[in-house]
């Protein structure tokens, strides 16, 4: 009996020593739901997935970079392109897992037709985000931008105006919170689902499922390929996965696998 409880006791402590830890940030909707979602698959696989959640979308990469945290998942290829550039990082996506289709939203019109002239437009200031929302709007044809103009256009980009709009650049996570003092908010959808705004219902005008701003996990390149992160990445395109996002999210999020 007492050789059985000390191989009992030799297999509990290998398997605690063979168990692995990754702590991934991530914005509260739907990054750290989808994350949540997993959690117990991944610890059947012996990773113990612990969730941080933040609402900028500044601190979770500067974390990875600097290994406070493992990973994160939060943000599209453009964007994480432009902060490697910018702060001189060399963080890499691991997975593309889900689109949430951008929307332009106002407690003040029903339609982007009814936007008055001089009307205060807020966007988000992060050069690809503010970029994507410019492209929104000049795609439904509130303004028109120069002949070249892509993901990182900014206000000066725009070459016609018609309804004289005023471009301001706030960010992101502020949004939805000035949604009631402006005519028209461009705001990513994890905050407006925060906000308890419903994209395919509330948006006046929203970008299609063919969106090429995939939201990635992403990591450091020492890291990228552990057994552990190869694990979460492989649960996060798991069919289990791809029914949650469409029955929870009901197309305000849309599966990229």
């Amino acid at each position: 009996m007492k050789k059985l409880i000390a191989a009992l006791a030799t297999v509990a402590a290998f398997s605690a020593q063979a168990a692995e830890t990754l702590t991934v940030a991530a914005t509260a909707v739907p990054h750290a739901e989808l994350l949540e979602f997993v959690k117990p698959q991944l610890a059947e696989q012996g990773v113990e997935l612990n969730v941080k959640v933040f609402t900028d979308y500044v601190q979770p990469n500067i974390q990875v970079a600097e290994k406070r945290l493992d990973a994160n998942f939060f943000q599209h290829q453009p964007y994480l392109d432009e902060f490697n550039k910018g702060k001189g990082t060399d963080l890499v996506s691991v997975a593309g897992v889900h689109i949430e289709p951008f929307g332009a939203y106002s407690s003040k019109v029903k339609s982007l037709d009814e936007l008055p002239s001089g009307a205060t437009v807020v966007i988000p200031n992060d050069a690809t985000n503010g970029g994507r929302a410019l492209l929104l709007l000049a795609k439904a044809g509130v303004i028109t931008l120069k002949d070249g103009a892509g993901i990182t256009a900014t206000p000066k980009d725009i070459a016609e105006n018609p309804k004289n709009i005023k471009v301001r650049e706030l960010e992101a996570a502020t949004l939805p919170r000035v949604l009631t003092q402006v005519d028209l908010a461009l705001i990513n959808t994890n905050y407006a689902l925060e906000a308890k705004l419903n994209p395919t219902q509330d948006a006046l005008v929203i970008e299609g499922s063919d969106s090429p701003y995939v939201n990635i996990l992403v990591a450091r390149p020492d890291n990228k390929d552990s057994d552990a992160m190869q694990k979460l990445a492989a649960a996060l395109h798991s069919e289990e996965v791809r029914q949650f996002i469409q029955e929870k999210y009901k197309g305000a999020v849309v599966p990229a696998f």
